[in-house]
């Protein structure tokens, strides 16, 4: 196993978290140039164009007579549900807030992991699944009072729950793919269905491509997507995965700090506590993970 220097290792975990964070209002602001679905479809194409490039020189790793399955439902799981709802559910909602329950993944993948795999569950994290429950309520006790979009809240709560079944379908097939093989063709196979659909649904003509959108299309495609994952990849094979997870709970943060600042969104108080109490319960799901960080001996996803 490649082991990385802590510095470099810290660089990684900063600029995935950073990039992940900006993505949301990013995206946000890119789809009032673009129809949704062609927006998720050009990106994650682009992204994994990028990866394909990468992962060619190792093609025999590909083996694809064997494994297309596997590809297939991770990109239904991980692409286009998980990019699919969430550019359509940017419509609806506050980036900041809809990155927010998006993030209640490690939550609901907590509990799966609990289920399917036979993972440890322990005080902490109980108290931190029932907090983050709590939070969605709080959250959507706004909605119900005509503050905030119930489609949108539906989508975003899609999302987490495609993210957290792709990952465990992942986790569980790993032994079987090359991972950058895996992410690669995910991105290609949902991004062209993306596409496809999107071309029926929506009008070409409705992309205004003038240099905020092709700027943005090219920063999210390249940055968030493509170096995203690849970053995320060194930090596993550097046994680094457990501080991905760990620190999580800084995305939504970030996405809702760049909301307020440059798309000008306003935060409620039921807002507040609703975050509040997410974070809290990413904090306390992951608790565990965070102690584990400190120790030298390396860590498992």
């Amino acid at each position: 196993m490649l082991q990385l220097s802590r510095s470099r290792a810290a660089l990684y975990l900063t600029f995935l978290v950073i990039v992940w964070g900006i993505n949301w209002p990013l995206s946000k602001y890119t789809l009032s140039f673009s129809p949704p679905l062609l927006f998720a479809g050009l990106r994650t194409c682009i992204g994994g164009l990028i990866l394909i490039c990468v992962a060619l020189p190792g093609y025999k790793k590909l083996n694809w007579k064997q494994t297309w399955p596997v590809y297939v439902i991770s990109s239904v799981l991980n692409i286009i549900l998980f990019y699919g709802l969430q550019t359509i559910g940017l419509n609806y909602l506050p980036a900041g807030l809809f990155s927010a329950i998006v993030f209640l993944q490690p939550v609901l993948l907590g509990i799966l992991s609990w289920l399917w795999l036979g993972e440890e569950m322990f005080g902490l994290k109980w108290i931190g699944l029932v907090l983050g429950f709590l939070g969605v309520f709080e959250i959507s006790a706004s909605s119900l009072a005509g503050h905030l979009s119930v489609t949108g809240i539906v989508l975003a709560l899609g999302c987490a729950v495609s993210w957290a079944l792709g990952t465990m379908y992942t986790k569980k097939m790993s032994a079987r793919v090359d991972m950058v093989w895996a992410v690669a063709l995910q991105l290609m196979i949902g991004g062209i269905l993306l596409l496809g659909s999107g071309s029926v649904l929506e009008k070409w003509t409705d992309i205004v491509w003038n240099v905020p959108f092709v700027s943005s299309l090219l920063f999210i495609s390249v940055f968030v997507i493509a170096l995203g994952w690849l970053a995320y990849f060194k930090l596993v094979g550097s046994g680094e995965a457990g501080k991905v997870g760990a620190f999580t709970f800084l995305i939504p943060l970030i996405a809702i700090t760049c909301s307020v600042l440059f798309l000008g969104e306003r935060i409620s108080v039921n807002l507040v506590a609703g975050l509040v109490l997410i974070v809290g319960s990413i904090l306390l799901v992951n608790a565990r993970s965070i102690r584990l960080v400190k120790k030298p001996t390396g860590l498992q996803r």
